[in-house]
């Protein structure tokens, strides 16, 4: 987020640039990893101060927690939480973006997990490998959660507001942003 908005806030000034905000004492972002959403939901309400949850869809039954969970923050004063329409975060980059910024090329849909793609793609490219189905479903995890990073560092710093123009053409990020800037108004 701080990385796509960098790129939206030199494009367009009513959107914030998150990693200033960060760097200026502004917000905080709290990763919980995938932990349990539920107790995420819930620890941070006692600060009473404006929260923006923004959940992965990811795939059912998940899917379920999450919105629970989000129901949960919007019933509180100042806070909103959102679930992306798509699986993930990395499911908005561009293709092309992958490819400026590694030379892979991957294609996937909104459902897809763009990471293990990536780690699939990266791993296919080494001489000499066994076949990925054959690696321990840890070195697996390993490598799509290295995947992950990266997508989220280099492939992001790839993107243009055209690319995400078409991989976000219901301008769900932007959304994202003009609420953030609402809540810290609040």
């Amino acid at each position: 987020m701080r990385r796509i908005s960098l790129m939206l806030h030199a494009d367009d000034s009513r959107l914030p640039n998150l990693a200033e905000m960060e760097r200026q004492g502004e917000l905080i972002f709290v990763p919980f990893g995938g932990g349990h959403v539920r107790a995420w939901a819930e620890r941070l309400a006692p600060l009473a101060r404006p929260e923006f949850h923004l959940y992965d869809h990811e795939l059912p039954p998940e899917t379920e927690l999450r919105l629970e969970a989000a129901t949960s923050v919007n019933l509180r004063p100042r806070s909103k939480a959102v679930l992306t329409k798509k699986r993930c975060l990395e499911n908005y980059l561009h293709p092309d973006a992958i490819l400026a910024a590694g030379g892979i090329h991957v294609q996937f849909d909104a459902f897809d997990c763009v990471a293990e793609l990536t780690a699939r793609e990266l791993y296919r490219q080494r001489p000499g490998e066994i076949a990925w189905q054959l690696q321990a479903r840890r070195s697996q995890s390993r490598m799509t959660n290295r995947a992950k990073r990266w997508l989220n560092t280099k492939a992001v710093e790839q993107m243009t507001p055209a690319m995400l123009g078409e991989q976000d053409r219901d301008g769900e990020i932007t959304t994202w942003m003009l609420a953030i800037n609402e809540l810290l108004a609040s």
